[in-house]
């Protein structure tokens, strides 16, 4: 009896001492979970702990820093983010940050001194250390992992090469749209639109080309000029714009270290097409960029008409319903973009714009920070482009710009223009007359002073004779599938948001 009187005041304390040092050991890894290093300066190794703060500085200022540029000069934040180099050196930086920290972590359950705690505490708190490790080298592994990928399909789109040099105060860029299906021999470019853009304002203009175009010309500096003086034609009507790059291709002789004598041989027709001086491309492969919009997580288009899925009317298993802010999928935006049964080539084209100024305004910086990857990823598979790293940021903040104003769309349809025997003379004063219609109110929005009355919108310079005759005004693209050859604005008619 006595012996026991001794020994419980001795087990009381030692319970005691026990759980104070497991509370100690608790707190120590939350001190690590919350600024790593801490726990070891409070008690440990000071020299860990000073490396580990240091560390955590470092990554703390660089977070502030993008912050900070997101904010004042989201250009330059975004030429860092889509340059391969950076991403590939930041995926290592990242790894091992990552994994000292789970270093760290399991260190801060030793400096609490484990055989302090007993047995049971000593292997709970070990467990919880270890599971906090693991799952910091877990998300750590994936976000390196994710970065390299990006970094490399970075490197590998943006490869360069496009003409960075303004033209007349403006970007003119080529969108391409590649149809490669398997009824079919090599690609062809079934989508082809030029945006020419402001380089101080983003004001931009869509100038579409049908697909069906004959007789198009090439300038005399092209090699195929001396196959085609007067232009790409056949008795057949076989030879069309959509069939040219196939023809650059069959011709890459005629191109030598030319990397894409296809779309070499498309950007000097559309040059003398339209006769603007281009900048870069962008050929987005349209059985593949139902990825891209997925990655998005889809894109939210107002529609006006039943487009069948697979098939007309009569025979599709299933239906794009008609209403206002519908939501696609990118299987679903793929059929709408491409779905011509039943419809016309021009109405198409119309589509294809609406799909492509949804996804302008539904790329928002957030969108693309929170998916970077998966949209990285998914732009690796479905796009080639020339244009560099170093212009992503200029581009982008145009694209911010252009979003607040209206765009220009203008397609060279009937009767503006008959695709079988079109006169080309008419389509390049129609873009001289559009590009200074859009230039006139950029113009006028700068005349106008702060303090002004607001105006819902600024006159427009009124296009040449024959083109403003061939206009018959503003009309819903999808209503019954016909489609002025210009609109003033490209969002008013696809309502797209």
């Amino acid at each position: 009896m006595a012996s026991t009187e001794a020994t419980s005041p001795r087990t009381g304390v030692l319970s005691r001492s026990q759980a104070t040092a497991f509370r100690r050991g608790a707190t120590m890894l939350v001190m690590s979970l919350v600024l790593p290093g801490s726990a070891q300066l409070a008690a440990g190794s000071r020299r860990i702990g000073r490396w580990g703060v240091r560390v955590w500085a470092v990554a703390v200022l660089a977070l502030l820093l993008a912050l900070l540029l997101l904010l004042a000069a989201r250009n330059v934040l975004l030429t860092v983010l889509t340059t391969g180099w950076v991403l590939w050196v930041g995926s290592w930086l990242v790894l091992a940050a990552g994994l000292f920290w789970a270093f760290i972590l399991v260190n801060a359950w030793w400096a609490a001194r484990p055989k302090d705690m007993g047995t049971t505490r000593a292997a709970v708190l070990g467990g919880v250390a270890l599971v906090l490790a693991a799952v910091v080298s877990y998300g750590t592994v994936l976000t390196s992992s994710a970065l390299r990928a990006s970094g490399d399909v970075i490197s590998s789109v943006l490869g360069g090469g496009g003409d960075t040099a303004v033209k007349d105060g403006r970007y003119n860029i080529l969108l391409l749209g590649s149809d490669a299906g398997n009824d079919r021999q090599g690609t062809r470019t079934d989508s082809v639109t030029v945006a020419s853009v402001d380089a101080r304002t983003g004001r931009t203009v869509l100038f579409g080309l049908p697909r069906n175009l004959e007789d198009v010309p090439f300038p005399a500096s092209s090699p195929l000029y001396a196959l085609y003086p007067n232009g790409y034609g056949c008795a057949t009507h076989e030879c069309l714009l959509n069939a040219i790059y196939k023809l650059g291709w069959d011709n890459k002789k005629l191109y030598p270290g030319v990397k894409d004598p296809g779309v070499q041989a498309v950007k000097e027709a559309v040059q003398a097409t339209t006769g603007l001086q281009l900048n870069y491309y962008a050929m987005v492969d349209m059985y593949g960029f139902k990825d891209l919009i997925d990655a998005l997580g889809g894109v939210n288009i107002d529609i006006g008409i039943q487009v069948p899925v697979g098939g007309d009317q009569a025979t599709a298993k299933s239906f794009i319903e008609p209403g206002p802010n519908r939501h696609l999928s990118g299987a679903e935006a793929l059929w709408f973009s491409r779905q011509r049964t039943g419809s016309t080539d021009y109405a198409r084209m119309q589509r294809q714009k609406c799909v492509m100024s949804a996804m302008l305004h539904q790329m928002d910086p957030m969108t693309v920070a929170t998916k970077f990857g998966q949209i990285a990823s998914a732009t690796g598979q479905v796009l080639v482009t020339d244009v560099p790293s170093g212009q992503v940021g200029t581009l982008a903040e145009l694209a911010v710009k252009a979003r607040s104003l209206d765009i220009k769309n203008v397609i060279f349809s009937p009767p503006l223009i008959a695709p079988g025997s079109p006169n080309y003379a008419l389509i390049r004063q129609t873009v001289a007359d559009q590009i200074a219609a859009s230039e006139a109110l950029d113009a006028a929005a700068r005349s106008v002073k702060p303090s002004a009355a607001p105006t819902t919108s600024a006159p427009t310079t009124a296009p040449s004779t024959s083109a403003t005759a061939a206009v018959t005004g503003k009309r819903s693209a999808f209503v019954n599938e016909s489609v002025a050859p210009t609109s003033d604005s490209l969002a008013g008619e696809c309502a797209a948001r």
